[in-house]
């Protein structure tokens, strides 16, 4: 696969070429102190010299001197926000005279550009797509949104503090799942990306821009950037049996002292980029001419989300504590064939009081195997 130069200038052309063609091109910005994942028009809107610091409940970000667009690591925001929307309206049905008229979802939702996606993410949007558009009940609003979208992903040549993607095999190298993957080794490089095609479609564009090709010097540079990457992440999770470990785990006290600490919001499956798990609205309007039935995000950590006629299954935090984590690191194995967690250690920086899933799991293992 031939690896080309990009330039600041080039990549910007890029971003043009993009849309030229009527894609609205998203792309990490900062706003409100973080990382976000928003439209973007220009290079000058990336996140040009910023890094972050994290830790449980921890965020932070700081600004360099140098000019590198992707040396960030992981905000609030995943993708799945732009691929399933957390309010979607499903039906809406009109009273007129003794009947009604129902008018289904006409969403025609844009073509999109996802630019700097990391390799954990990309693996996150394979998961989605497993869960949603492999299985037996296809996620329309998201089938539309998927087949529109062009990925152009990012190396990571720096792990974040909570990063823990090299222990689930998910990064920091992307490894396929793109149209267009770009590599940053801004210590030995700065002002360039080194780019390489992963489609026809992402080929096309590099064409387009008539790129000078990669030295070997350069290609070994950025080579040696993300393999420092998989060597310095700020976590690790050692996954061999997890599953296992965690079903025999399943009546530990442990769980019981997780959920002392843990407050039941839900920022760990808001933030994490696999949880997909929604709830079904029905509303009417004050006069009773206007039902809609809304589709929004749930969360699992909610009381009402295992709600069944007679009460909720799982009524206590504990229980669903201990559904979340066995769903990401044990369920989802059978149900899919890979763990549902991707590493990028999002639910660590954002839970309030600082849980992380990596240290429960490796208590957990310690328990089991005395």
């Amino acid at each position: 696969m031939a690896t080309s130069v990009m330039s600041v200038a080039d990549l910007q052309r890029l971003l043009d070429t993009l849309s030229e063609q009527g894609r609205e091109i998203i792309g990490p910005t900062v706003r409100d102190g973080a990382i976000v994942y928003e439209r973007v028009h220009s290079i000058q809107e990336l996140p040009i010299g910023y890094r972050e610091s994290q830790g449980g409940g921890y965020y932070r970000l700081t600004s360099t001197s140098d000019n590198s667009l992707f040396a960030y690591t992981m905000g609030p925001q995943s993708w799945k926000r732009h691929l399933l929307p957390a309010e979607h309206r499903v039906l809406e049905a009109t009273r007129k005279g003794r009947g009604f008229s129902v008018a289904t979802d006409a969403d025609d939702p844009p073509q999109m550009a996802f630019l700097g996606v990391r390799a954990c993410e990309v693996a996150a949007i394979a998961a989605l797509d497993k869960a949603l558009l492999e299985g037996p009940h296809v996620s329309e609003p998201y089938r539309k949104r998927r087949e529109r979208t062009l990925i152009i992903a990012v190396n990571c040549t720096c792990a974040g503090d909570t990063c823990f993607c090299a222990s689930m095999g998910t990064g920091p190298r992307v490894r396929g799942g793109h149209d267009i993957l770009l590599t940053e080794p801004y210590e030995v490089q700065p002002g360039v990306c080194l780019a390489q095609s992963g489609s026809e479609q992402g080929q096309a564009l590099l064409d387009s821009l008539g790129l000078a090709e990669a030295t070997d010097a350069q290609i070994a540079a950025a080579d040696e950037a993300v393999a420092a990457a998989a060597t310095s992440m700020g976590r690790t999770l050692q996954t061999e049996k997890l599953p296992e470990i965690l079903r025999e785990a399943l009546s530990d006290t442990h769980w019981d002292e997780i959920a002392e600490r843990c407050l039941s919001c839900g920022n760990c499956t808001m933030v994490c980029p696999t949880c997909f798990c929604s709830t079904v609205v029905d509303s009417t309007d004050i006069s009773g001419r206007l039902a809609t039935r809304t589709m929004k995000w749930d969360s699992c950590h909610t009381l009402d989300f295992s709600y069944i006629h007679g009460g909720s299954v799982r009524t206590s935090a504990m229980a669903r504590y201990r559904q979340w984590m066995m769903h990401k690191l044990c369920y989802w194995t059978e149900q899919f064939g890979a763990f549902g967690c991707v590493g990028c250690g999002r639910c660590i920086v954002w839970c309030p009081v600082g849980i992380d899933i990596t240290e429960e799991a490796a208590r957990f293992r310690t328990k089991v195997s005395r």
